[in-house]
């Protein structure tokens, strides 16, 4: 994919989850990227936290990764993304909204995890911004923002 000039930083990346929302977030020139947080959906409201991250991050950009089947097909999960998307989207209508296929990424993340020394029970805390990260770091990838 060829690189999109109207993507700018900082781009914050969104793994939602059912429980949890995992952020990751660029620096300012797109240089490095870093865990943002995690969102417990059940003990806050999402938008709020969403808005207080991007916010401080001043935020330009924002990734979410979608859940496609290993075929490629939408199932449950993917509808669920669509619609948190668009809640996203009427919060924050300045802020343009990408998909990027989250496929394995939190499957990566945890190994990642696993060979810097992290089992699983210490994972849990950490795992949601790291699959963030995949994401972010995919999305880069693919939009030749990466050097």
């Amino acid at each position: 994919m060829t690189r999109d000039m109207d993507i700018e930083h900082p781009i914050l990346a969104i793994d939602h989850g059912a429980a949890r929302i995992g952020l990751a977030a660029t620096d300012m020139l797109g240089i490095a990227t870093h865990p943002a947080g995690t969102i417990h959906v059940k003990n806050s409201d999402p938008m709020e936290e969403l808005g207080k991250v991007i916010s401080q991050r001043l935020v330009k950009t924002i990734v979410i990764g979608m859940p496609y089947h290993m075929d490629g097909s939408e199932g449950d999960a993917a509808k669920k993304i669509r619609k948190f998307s668009k809640v996203v989207a009427r919060f924050f209508p300045d802020i343009p909204l990408h998909f990027i296929d989250e496929r394995m990424t939190t499957m990566s993340a945890a190994e990642k995890l696993h060979s810097a020394g992290k089992n699983a029970k210490k994972q849990k805390a950490i795992i949601d911004q790291a699959a963030a990260m995949e994401i972010l770091n995919l999305f880069l990838e693919e939009n030749g923002l990466l050097d």
